[in-house]
């Protein structure tokens, strides 16, 4: 009795144990399965938002390398057409467009690129600074689009490393660098400021790095900073360290640009600045800045050449158009100022024809353009008291031609 005894409770505590093992078993495999599943939740889900608390501007840089690959894709079409950028990296010129490898700086430089297609701005829309164009081209132009014209004398005739335009507001400038990026169809990095402005501590640095590695590989390429001075002002006792360290960095990588690469070419790469506060810009940065260049109120011959170009599609008033006396009463205003007052003046029918037949109020129906009459020199006279001719300075003296 005892022995069957035992023998019951053995076999009662045998298959205890093997419903331990069955559960065992399934506990391991549900938890399995949570685990995947709470893997999966956390990857699909929860990922996303981590990895935005750890890097806020993933998204901007995504986004920037995405904008940056499509237009560097267009730069490379139009490379090709103009047989730019064959030389590889160690030659004159820029590698093959498409075959760059950008980081994340370089990304957001490259987004600040202008295709010279995308740029309507020529030599020829611009009146009254021959002189300057003409030089330009001598001195910018010709050494970044054919360095073999200048390899007898490479390092005396390459292009210079930073050209500086400067002159009052409205003066075109600005109007000019985009023309010399047009005609040079060199790559254009338009450097805004707030590219350079980041809120991370040395992200400023490594842009500006980003700005002159990207220009390398981009070669012949001309970075333009607007209001230079706003970036690169004279240091002062009180600055921001962080803006100081900015400056420092900008000038150590630009003297780079005059030292040549291991074929003994200097780099193509051209800093074109533009300001009207000329004195305001750090000593150290006009020394890099050989070829500065004042684009000054233009003179009497050169508002001609300004009018006539703004007005070259106007319809005119032949019998009643002055152009030398319109010249003459622009004495003292911008080309900005003149295309203004052009402005105003082709306005003054616009004006009568809605007085006369305004009076059922405005009509959408289309209106045969010789319903108009033609611009006349009285309508630059009898301007309004708040247009273009209120900012001039009565004291002006007219430039000598």
């Amino acid at each position: 009795m005892p022995n069957r005894t035992a023998s019951w409770l053995r076999w009662i505590l045998g298959m205890g144990e093997r419903r331990k093992l069955g559960d065992v078993a399934l506990d391991i495999v549900l938890f399995a399965g949570m685990m995947t599943a709470g893997l999966y939740v956390a990857r699909t889900f929860l990922n996303p938002i981590l990895s935005n608390l750890v890097d806020p501007d993933k998204e901007k840089h995504e986004q920037a390398k995405r904008q940056a690959k499509a237009h560097l894709d267009r730069l490379s079409r139009r490379r090709h057409i103009d047989g730019i950028g064959d030389h590889g990296a160690d030659g004159a010129r820029g590698g093959r467009v498409e075959e760059l490898v950008l980081n994340e700086y370089e990304n957001l430089i490259a987004l600040e690129m202008v295709a010279p297609d995308d740029i309507h701005v020529g030599f020829d829309d611009i009146g009254g600074l021959d002189m300057i164009i003409e030089e330009l081209k001598e001195s910018v132009i010709y050494p970044l689009t054919m360095p073999h014209l200048y390899q007898h004398a490479a390092s005396l005739l390459s292009a210079p490393s930073g050209v500086l335009l400067y002159g009052p507001p409205g003066c075109g400038k600005t109007m000019l660098a985009k023309a010399l990026a047009k005609e040079s169809g060199a790559s254009f990095i338009n450097l805004h400021i707030s590219t350079l402005t980041e809120k991370w501590y040395g992200d400023s640095n490594k842009i500006v790095r980003a700005v002159f590695s990207l220009a390398r590989k981009m070669q012949p390429a001309i970075v333009f900073i607007d209001e230079i001075d706003a970036v690169l002002g004279t240091r002062r006792s009180g600055e921001h360290e962080a803006s100081g360290m900015v400056k420092a960095e900008f000038m150590t990588l630009w003297d780079g640009l005059t030292s040549s690469n291991s074929s003994g070419i200097p780099a193509q790469i051209v800093v074109l600045g533009a300001t009207n506060r000329m004195h305001d810009i750090d000593e150290a940065i006009l020394r890099r800045m050989p070829k500065k260049f004042p684009i000054t109120l233009p003179n009497l011959e050169q508002r001609r050449r300004i009018l006539q170009l703004i007005l070259k599609d106007a319809k005119l008033d032949t019998d009643n158009f002055d152009l030398d006396h319109v010249s003459k009463i622009t004495a003292g205003m911008s080309g900005s100022d003149i295309k203004e007052a052009c402005r105003d003046a082709a306005m003054a029918p616009v004006r009568e024809y809605m007085r006369q037949h305004g009076r059922d109020g405005p009509s959408k129906r289309p209106v045969d353009p010789a319903q108009f009459r033609g611009i006349r020199t009285d309508d630059f006279v009898k301007h309004p008291a708040n247009d273009a001719y209120g900012d001039i300075d009565e004291t002006f003296i007219e430039p000598q031609d």
